[in-house]
């Protein structure tokens, strides 16, 4: 059974001429990331591999997470493939995680995690909101041979104010 983490980046500034890659999170993404990642914390099975995509906007995101969840920094790898808005680098990363990994977490961009979401897991989401959480189990051993999956929980800020 594998079990997979994504969450899309809490909410970016639009606030400063800056290339997209650099946007930082806005006043509600410093708040949500932290909210949402509280919420899961107590019910988390911990992720054997987190992964981000290398833009400012997600590495904050994860490493919000992180703390939150007391988890060492340094477990977290940025992954620039990851910058990805169609979701078919992320399918691409996902499908070659080596099969030790049992838990994988991911924090990207949309529309990718829309994509994902709705591809792998058995619940429709029509826009995975900034900062949202899903969490999708696979009966397959193999991350090579994952199919659709069950949606176990998708949390998104708002269920949580």
């Amino acid at each position: 059974m594998k079990r997979l983490y994504l969450v899309r980046h809490a909410k970016s500034s639009w606030e400063f001429d800056l290339d997209d890659h650099e946007r930082p999170l806005s006043e509600r993404g410093l708040h949500d990331a932290p909210l949402v990642a509280g919420h899961i914390n107590e019910e988390l099975e911990f992720p054997d591999k987190i992964l981000s995509s290398d833009a400012v906007r997600a590495k904050t995101t994860a490493l919000f997470y992180l703390k939150v969840l007391g988890i060492e920094e340094a477990q977290l790898a940025l992954n620039p493939k990851l910058y990805d808005f169609n979701g078919r680098e992320v399918e691409k990363i996902i499908r070659s995680t080596a099969n030790e990994v049992d838990c994988l977490m991911i924090f990207g961009h949309n529309n990718a995690m829309t994509h994902l979401v709705n591809k792998l897991g058995d619940l429709e989401i029509d826009n995975v909101a900034t900062a949202a959480f899903t969490e999708i189990i696979f009966e397959q051993s193999s991350w090579a041979e994952v199919t659709k999956g069950t949606t176990k929980r998708h949390i998104k800020p708002k269920q949580l104010k």
